[in-house]
């Protein structure tokens, strides 16, 4: 059986949102999902499912991290004006200035190139991707962007996934820890990690998984 990646569905989002404390215009983030639906029809992601599969789960990494309406609609429209026929002034005519603002923001920061392997280069990468993102809410979006791809890297070729590790531990990492989001800063440290150095990963996993065994006996006794 083919290895397919997880999914979510805009059930499963809205669900999730209607049982939040937060209010949040259900209705706006619907109509971020259709379009982005409708735009990515034709699309498939590397494991061979929908392309939307990926704005959804960007949404839900955003929606976890407790982000405002307009975050959520550009989680779910953040590659449209990038990959789909859609201008950023459909986005605007559709979803207002602050969206289209934030969707612009994600393009623009796509479009710096990659780094060598020098450390002073990845340097200067993070202080122009930071110094791009006028508001803090575009880094944020590029985050869960970026560890949604990483959480589904077994799909890419083995160069591909050597490729975007290297990148997640030497940019995107360092941005969560400076941005204060240790939750994400851990899982791109962790999955990096699993692809750059597998051996290393799996001995950490199963030393855990030891103590871990340990403590449980321990407890029991």
């Amino acid at each position: 059986m083919e290895e397919q990646e997880p999914m979510i569905t805009i059930a499963d989002l809205s669900q999730k949102i209607l049982a939040m404390d937060r209010q949040y215009d259900l209705s706006k983030i619907l109509s971020a999902y259709q379009l982005a639906e409708k735009a990515h029809a034709n699309q498939k992601r590397s494991s061979g499912q929908p392309y939307i599969i990926h704005p959804l789960a960007v949404a839900d990494i955003l929606l976890d991290l407790g982000m405002d309406t307009d975050t959520i609609c550009v989680g779910l429209l953040h590659d449209v004006v990038e990959d789909t026929e859609y201008t950023l002034d459909d986005i605007r005519k559709l979803f207002g200035q602050d969206v289209a603002m934030l969707v612009d923001g994600v393009t623009k920061l796509n479009k710096v190139p990659n780094f060598n392997k020098e450390e002073q280069q990845a340097t200067n990468v993070r202080k122009i991707l930071l110094a791009m993102s006028h508001d803090i809410r575009v880094m944020i979006i590029k985050l869960a962007d970026r560890l949604h791809n990483m959480r589904t890297l077994q799909f890419m070729t083995p160069a591909k996934q050597k490729e975007k590790a290297k990148e997640t531990m030497d940019i995107y990492a360092p941005i969560a820890q400076r941005l204060g989001i240790s939750k994400i800063k851990t899982e791109l440290d962790d999955l990096a990690l699993k692809y750059s150095q597998p051996e290393v990963f799996y001995d950490l996993v199963n030393q855990i998984n030891a103590r871990k065994t340990e403590r449980e006996e321990f407890v029991e006794q």
